[in-house]
């Protein structure tokens, strides 16, 4: 918590001292360094899973107002998004597959919290790639390729988010037609990120590509497969969200749990180098590969 301490503290004295000059043109300004600090935040590596919960809704409360002050700043509106998500997926989705064997009516309660979490992720990074290329929702959802937005590099990471956003908030809202008929465009999206960057995030986004591909109605387990090897050749040893992603992408689908549990066991293998901006995904991710194992003879 110190070294928290030592991080956040001149956050918020740049944060007070913005809001004793509202009204004033230096305001902007101000706000705009407080948005720097906290998307500069948002990519430092922890390697505290714990601490790192316990941070979070504080991190992600202050990031959200700063960003309604400044709404054209991609860099804290992707971090705000990818803050958002990860939480969802690693803080509140997780534990609902944690409890559901013992607790059905907790696990339902918190899959709906995650799901709410995963629409404002989505949201934010929909509104500022919006801000940017305005109608970019609305030629996203066209079905004619040519009309589809242009999305440059620099906004990868924009899109990687809202598509796993989307993909998330998708699949605990079956319940929901609409935002179930949303996954052509959220794959679309994923596509079109892949595209412009197909190296994003060390093997992240071409595992989303995967991932997608394996679970939407009409995809190609054999492209899918691919993909996801692609992804952990990307990843090389770093990236145990690859791994995790093709155990529960497409070998439990598939009914091979040697390969299953081999991947499984190479996650939880993966080493982070010091300063790591992966460090807190992988243990995420190891966290689960743990759980994944324990849960194998029942999954089998």
């Amino acid at each position: 918590m110190p070294s928290f301490r030592r991080r956040i503290i001149p956050i918020l004295a740049i944060f007070l001292a913005a809001t004793l000059l509202a009204g004033c043109s230096p305001r902007q300004m101000v706000v705009a360094s407080v948005a720097d600090e906290l998307a500069a935040q948002g990519r430092s590596s922890e390697t505290d899973l714990d601490l790192a919960r316990e941070a979070s809704a504080f991190y992600l409360k202050l990031s959200e107002s700063v960003l309604r002050s400044e709404p054209g700043h991609a860099a804290l509106a992707e971090s705000v998004a990818g803050g958002f998500t990860q939480y969802a997926y690693a803080f509140v989705a997780f534990e609902a597959d944690r409890v559901e064997a013992r607790d059905a009516k907790a696990a339902e309660r918190l899959r709906k919290r995650a799901a709410l979490l995963y629409r404002r992720a989505h949201r934010h990074a929909m509104a500022a790639l919006e801000k940017e290329t305005p109608g970019f929702a609305r030629a996203l959802s066209t079905p004619q390729a040519a009309d589809w937005p242009k999305l440059s590099p620099a906004r990868v990471g924009l899109a990687y988010w809202a598509a796993t956003a989307w993909g998330g908030w998708i699949s605990l809202s079956k319940d929901d037609p609409d935002v179930v008929a949303d996954l052509p465009q959220a794959v679309r999206l994923t596509r079109l990120a892949w595209a412009a960057d197909p190296e994003w995030g060390q093997g992240a986004l071409t595992g989303l590509l995967a991932t997608f591909e394996a679970a939407r109605p009409g995809g190609s387990q054999a492209q899918a497969l691919a993909w996801f090897d692609q992804a952990i050749a990307q990843g090389g040893s770093n990236n145990a969200g690859a791994l995790v992603g093709k155990a529960e992408g497409h070998a439990l689908p598939a009914g091979d749990r040697d390969l299953f549990e081999s991947l499984l066991k190479q996650a939880l293998a993966v080493e982070d180098a010091p300063d790591s901006p992966q460090a807190l995904q992988n243990e995420v991710m190891r966290r689960r590969a743990a759980w994944l194992l324990e849960q194998a003879p029942d999954l089998f």
